[in-house]
């Protein structure tokens, strides 16, 4: 870099540190201000981010300037979302470069790519257990690959997101290494306890992610002579966030990456990375403060990133994750809608929507420049517990019970075909698994009608997830109406982590008959990609257009507005409604136009068949 490049890269630095140094300051301060040589250790992080800035490219500093100019760009209606496996997708990232004309064809703007950075060797919790943040999972390729990668979607107007595991790292991490060596800075940076009575006084009040494949949370390491703090799996040791030498690790660890072109991180497991007895330790106030300072430090060096909470908690837990009070808006750009995802799979398998519309009613104000994560699967399980609160309130949580059973593939009144996970007992409610298309009915489809309906089923989720407000994220293969991966080799993957059953490799086949409306393939892609265009001009769909719940007598419908000329209706049911839109309280004198049927309402009443979704326009 010139001279010149590096004045210019200085003052846009300082500029930016003006608006961002008060809250990161002060948010620091409080987290370890109390700490020794704190002045100096701030003095030196920001150097080191001002470096970090000078490192940007020319590129990546002209997107940083003109998202600047436009902080709303992720909240178009016109943004979708895509989830997938690097290996599953594309078998390493140059594959992934050779889809890029496919993620187009469908719509992508924003393409989320699960763990790719060098994991533990062995079992690693599906790369989730990370071994360096600086490396490639060498099976699927380089940081040069990377690169490409984000230069090529970057040229194709896609986003690229990352994992960035704030909890935790590998056992063989260097950092995990040099702590067993012996090296008591490195051993600062994990929770280590000589004997089990701290740990034994946390578990009294500390939930189990795994309770039958790693129960308890702490986990003995000879090499350290200690037990460790392990949430998840023996083998990811969680970070002490205590430490302030583990904040300018992980945040200079993820500026990295956004100089490799990364321009979303999801902030995997941000609820746990505080700890404090007494507690669960999840959702503490210093986590929120950790994540607002990591927000900072990415405003101030790659203004054009954004932060995606992993906060699988009910409603109530999830709004401060965008910031509150003098943090408004000032912690994460994003965060999952877990419990609208889980409302729709209970409102599916109950054929009721009161559960769904009690999330919807508690859906917090978003801030300007927020918005949700609408998705209706992802690689991991679907976690009842999030509806704790909504289900207690709503007749109580045996029907969460009941739920989980209906999609556990061992109900034969059921038409899913799926697994519990982590449930120790038949009537547990902790997740369940399982790919959209086998949960929704086509494994068991015997008949025209059955594999008829599942599809319906499909695309009435589908169109909740697109309509309901926000960023809709697709699961690789639902698009395709992928099932279940039954290979042999995801039955072996399966006895040590259940949730491989919704990883299976992309289906190459169904994908080639996408365009084939004689192909179950081709009828699934081509109705939700259809849908998917349709949102894209409509404005009344964009993240920030308001929503309104509409009152209904009817438990299967679900009804909605957004914006001002917008109307969803959904019937989660098998039979079909009879609405008066007049009923919902809607100007009995409008005039309105279904879109997805391209035709126009003539009259106040219509029917909404089994498992179907109307989307009407107000056009007078």
């Amino acid at each position: 870099m010139s001279t010149t490049q590096t004045d210019n890269a200085d003052r846009q630095f300082d500029r930016r540190l003006s608006e961002q140094n008060s809250l990161l300051q002060h948010r620091l301060r409080q987290l370890y201000g109390h700490t020794p040589g704190f002045e100096p250790w701030y003095a030196q992080l920001l150097d080191q981010l001002r470096q970090l800035h000078r490192e940007r490219s020319a590129a990546l500093q002209a997107l940083d300037a003109a998202r600047e100019a436009d902080p709303g760009w992720f909240q178009h209606q016109t943004m979708l979302g895509y989830c997938s496996y690097v290996d599953r997708f594309g078998g390493d990232l140059q594959g992934v470069r050779s889809r890029i004309d496919y993620l187009r064809e469908l719509g992508v703007r924003y393409l989320h790519l699960l763990p790719f950075l060098r994991a533990r060797a062995g079992d690693s919790d599906g790369g989730f257990a990370v071994a360096s943040f600086d490396e490639i999972e060498p099976r699927l390729g380089s940081m040069e690959d990377l690169e490409a990668l984000t230069a090529d979607l970057r040229a194709a107007g896609i986003s690229l997101c990352s994992d960035l595991v704030l909890n935790h790292v590998a056992d063989d991490h260097p950092w995990a290494h040099a702590a067993a060596a012996g090296d008591a800075h490195h051993r600062a940076f994990f929770h280590c306890f000589a004997d089990r009575t701290e740990p034994d006084a946390y578990e009294q009040t500390l939930v189990q992610i795994f309770p039958r494949t790693a129960p308890g949370n702490f986990t003995y390491v000879e090499a350290l002579n200690a037990w460790v703090w392990t949430t998840f799996f023996p083998y990811q040791w969680d970070l002490n966030y205590a430490n302030p030498a583990v904040f300018a690790e992980i945040a200079q660890a993820m500026l990295r990456l956004a100089n490799r072109g990364v321009d979303v991180f999801r902030l995997d497991s941000a609820p746990y990375i505080w700890k404090r007895p007494g507690t669960d330790c999840r959702n503490q106030p210093e986590a929120h403060w950790v994540l607002q300072a990591l927000r900072a430090v990415a405003k101030l060096v790659a203004p054009g990133v954004l932060l995606k909470a992993e906060a699988i908690v009910p409603t109530p837990e999830l709004a401060p994750y965008f910031g509150t009070g003098d943090a408004h808006g000032r912690e994460c750009d994003l965060a999952y809608h877990s419990s609208a995802m889980a409302a729709c799979w209970a409102a599916v398998a109950e054929q009721r929507t009161d559960l769904l519309q009690s999330v919807i009613a508690s859906m917090p104000p978003l801030p300007a420049r927020g918005s949700w994560i609408t998705y209706i699967r992802c690689h991991d399980d679907i976690g009842w517990n999030v509806l704790r609160p909504d289900a207690e309130a709503n007749g109580g949580l045996q029907r969460l019970s009941k739920v989980a059973r209906f999609y556990s593939g061992v109900d034969a009144d059921s038409f899913a075909e799926g697994t519990s996970f982590q449930a120790d007992d038949a009537d547990g409610i902790h997740g369940s698994n399982g790919m959209s298309a086998s949960l929704l009915g086509r494994n068991r489809a015997r008949s025209t009608l059955e594999r008829e309906q599942a599809e319906r089923r499909l695309h009435l989720l589908h169109g909740v997830a697109l309509t309901l407000g926000g960023l809709p994220l697709l699961y690789m293969g639902d698009e395709l109406g992928m099932t279940n991966d039954d290979s042999d080799d995801s039955r072996a993957a399966q006895k040590i982590d259940g949730r491989w059953l919704q990883r299976p490799p992309l289906d190459l086949t169904r994908l080639q008959q996408r365009h084939d409306p004689d192909t179950e393939a081709g009828r699934l892609y081509q109705r939700l990609r259809n849908m998917i265009q349709l949102r894209g001009h409509l404005a009344s769909l964009s993240a920030d257009a308001p929503l309104t719940l509409l009152p209904s007598a009817q438990p299967a419908l679900l009804a909605y507005q957004r914006g001002g000329d917008f109307v969803m209706l959904a019937n989660f049911s098998s039979e079909a409604l009879q609405i008066d839109l007049s009923s919902l309280g809607l100007d009995a004198g409008a005039t309105w136009h279904d879109r997805l049927a391209n035709a126009s309402v003539s009259t106040t009443s219509l029917t909404l068949d089994a498992w179907s979704q109307r989307w009407l326009q107000r056009i007078g």
